[in-house]
């Protein structure tokens, strides 16, 4: 094929005709300029009817210019008008009609938005002649030169259009490029869910998940709060002895200035058949088959377990022991709800009466023991339980020990917010930060403790003095729940402890190392694998639900109902904490440049209306969602029935050709006696090669140890 040089030292470029003429030009001007047209208009009258597949197919190439021929369509057919009436002018004469010129001028306007090689193409496969072809080159580029500016305009449009889209989807994978490559712990976090299986990884993920939600949280506070706070605060004269790291009493140095407010099982076609053939390093393959290993032991043990059936007496005895169950560990749960309770009560006169520092820690040292034994006590229900299904196992452990934490932080919010508040200390914002920061730390220290002396103590009674124990399995439920648990105390002693989040920060990364060592020590994988894909939108549900929404209600009571302490923090001297924005809103409305925002509070804000219209679509955005899951469960059901049906019409047409086989064998014995004596033939064909093939094998092998044979 030609290049576009070549072509274009083939096609002779001709000069354009002059659209008007000043002097009289010669007859023999006059004759050749007539013959020039004549050849030309006639050629683009007799091409009008050429194939127009192809024009089609070559503007389908050109989708972006399509838009620009609509554009200037109707300059390019006043343009040949006027051509076409200057030659007449001229005295020459335009054969066709009008009929044939209308064609011609599509078909040229259809040529113009073309790309210099397309339209090259497409004039060559034309079946004329040479000048045809010239005189149609003449005329599209005379008529594409006129459209030059035009064309430029749009095309600068649409190249910045493409250009801007094109730099915010390279920045976008850029990012995300850039956000995988810094995430934490990626390389452990492959290899517990190749040893553990998904179930323990998500105990991991949601604690990951956790420390990025704190890193959030701390540079918002950081940013909006310590920073300004720092700005004004006053000269620190305290002694720091080391004690004050474990009760927080270096709380007092910020106390006038800081105190503020059911899944299919197709996956195993996926683990089998594919391969991620970018892995060639040895240690990333073993990897990547100990997680497929690990993922298809999952699927088969859910496909086993969904198949068993118990009988009438088993389901009633199971049943039997589910019901003893629950009443005793709610039970133990009320027990301890009521020592924290009556502990909390005298904790005020227990600590007027003692003036030891380390008396502040009993509270947390006895709330401490009671999270850390119970779910213990919660654990060893499974030998009675025996759930079938190790997920179903894991969510009442998990219902059990969110009654019992939760229950326990409600009891220390009531002591809070109507002993603490009410009983006229000075700096009663104070002593509530305090106590909530001794809770995260003594919680903290326990979790430690018990990584690194209680399981490791489990593990040497379990491998040398009980050998039948054996290693113990990871418990999600009881070391999410502590996640949860920490996250809740978090968020309630923001409002009074703004650096609680950066402290929380340092205590995940810590747990995660901490857990890891532990994990790899001290326990074995799961005796029953099962998935655990949704267990990670669970554990944000428990979070979130009882959780975020407790500490809504604890944190709008302490805003709305208390009053400020009246001589530290930022609020001191209002009746309430909310008056603090009451007086920030009438200050602004005395400013003509901040009464927009004025006005957003007072009528979107401070309106009950907004709030139900705000709650109204949140509703239905959620049912909209719901209906779209919901629609791609039954999408799904439906593709597993017809991966279903498709394999049963595959089996019923083997049978069907098996069966038509056997009749053509029964209708014509001859032709079974020929097709087995053509196998025996060629059987007998193979085994003399075969033979012949191990005696040259013998005669070169004595060749080579006797070289005198």
């Amino acid at each position: 094929m030609l290049s576009d040089d070549h072509v274009n030292e083939i096609i002779i470029q001709v000069e354009n005709v002059s659209s008007g003429v000043q002097s009289h030009p010669s007859s023999n001007q006059i004759f050749q300029e007539k013959v020039l047209l004549d050849s030309s208009i006639n050629m683009v009258s007799s091409i009008s009817d050429i194939d127009v597949i192809d024009s089609q197919t070559v503007s389908k190439r050109n989708d972006q210019k399509g838009n620009q021929v609509l554009r200037f369509s109707t300059s390019l057919n006043e343009s040949m008008s006027q051509t076409l009436h200057s030659l007449e002018c001229m005295g020459i004469d335009t054969p066709g009609s009008s009929h044939e010129t209308v064609q011609g001028q599509k078909l040229i306007a259809s040529l113009i938005p073309m790309t210099s090689r397309d339209r090259i193409k497409a004039i060559r496969n034309q079946p004329r002649t040479m000048e045809e072809k010239r005189n149609l080159r003449k005329i599209v580029d005379k008529e594409k030169s006129k459209q030059t500016h035009r064309i430029l305009q749009l095309n600068c449009c649409i190249q910045c259009l493409n250009s801007i889209s094109r730099a915010y989807r390279r920045s976008k994978n850029s990012l995300s490029e850039i956000l995988n490559s810094i995430s934490l712990w990626q390389k452990t976090l492959k290899i517990i869910g190749g040893k553990f299986g998904t179930s323990v990884l998500s105990y991991f993920n949601f604690l990951r998940w956790l420390l990025k939600f704190n890193i959030f949280s701390f540079i918002l506070n950081f940013s909006f709060i310590i920073i300004p706070q720092f700005t004004v605060a006053e000269k620190n004269t305290l002694q720091f002895t080391g004690l004050e790291f474990f009760t927080g009493v270096m709380a007092k140095y910020f106390r006038n200035n800081f105190i503020n407010p059911h899944i299919y099982s197709g996956g195993i076609t996926k683990l089998i058949f594919c391969w991620d053939f970018t892995v060639t390093q040895e240690k990333a393959v073993k990897l990547k088959q100990k997680n497929l290993s690990t993922e298809i032991r999952e699927n088969l043990s859910e496909l086993r377990q969904e198949n068993s059936k118990l009988t009438f007496n088993q389901q009633l005895t199971r049943f039997s022991a589910y019901m003893v169950a629950w009443v005793v560990s709610t039970g133990v749960a009320i027990a301890c709800c009521a020592a924290v309770y009556y502990l909390a009560e005298y904790n005020l006169e227990f600590l007027k009466t003692h003036s030891n520092p380390g008396a502040v820690l009993l509270l947390p040292f006895v709330v401490s023991c009671i999270n850390l034994a119970v779910p213990c006590i919660y654990s060893t229900f499974r030998l009675v339980e025996r759930y079938e299904m190790p997920r179903h196992e894991v969510y009442v452990l998990l219902i059990r020990n969110i009654f019992l934490k939760i229950s326990i932080i409600g009891i220390l919010c009531y002591y809070w917010l109507n002993t603490v508040a009410l009983s006229g200390e000075e700096c009663w914002e104070t002593l509530i930060g305090q106590d909530i920061y001794r809770l995260l730390l003594m919680d903290f220290v326990f979790s430690l403790v018990n990584s690194f002396l209680g399981e490791f103590l489990r593990r040497i009674i379990g491998m040398q003095l009980i050998t039948s124990l054996g290693l113990q399995e990871f418990d999600i439920a009881r070391n999410v729940l502590e996640l949860i648990y920490a996250q809740t105390l978090v968020w309630i002693g923001i409002f009074f402890c703004p650096l609680l989040p950066f402290i929380q920060m340092i205590m995940l990364f810590i747990m995660f190392y901490s857990k890891n060592i532990s994990l790899m020590m001290n326990f074995q994988p799961p005796s029953k694998a099962w998935r655990a894909s949704q267990m990670m939108t669970f554990f944000i549900f428990l979070l979130f639900f009882p959780s975020f929404t407790g500490v809504l209600c604890t944190l709008a009571i302490t805003i709305w109902r208390l009053k400020p302490s009246a001589d530290c923090g930022p609020f001191r001297g209002l009746p309430l904490f909310i008056h603090s924005i009451y007086s920030w809103i009438d200050t602004l409305s005395t400013r003509p440049g901040y009464l927009w925002v004025v006005w957003i509070y007072r009528n979107l804000i401070g309106s009950v209306h907004f709030f139900f219209i705000l709650t109204l679509i949140v509703l239905i955005i959620t049912y909209l969602y719901w209906q779209i899951t919901e629609g791609r469960k039954i999408m799904i059901r439906l593709l597993h029935e017809q991966i279903i049906n498709e394999g049963k019409d595959k089996m019923f047409l083997i049978e069907k050709l098996i069966k038509l086989q056997d009749m053509e064998k029964k209708a014509n014995p001859s032709s079974l006696v020929l097709e087995r004596r053509e196998v025996e033939q060629q059987g007998s064909l193979h085994l003399g090669e075969h033979d012949g093939s191990l005696d040259l094998r013998f005669r070169r092998s004595v060749q080579e140890g006797n070289p005198r044979a």
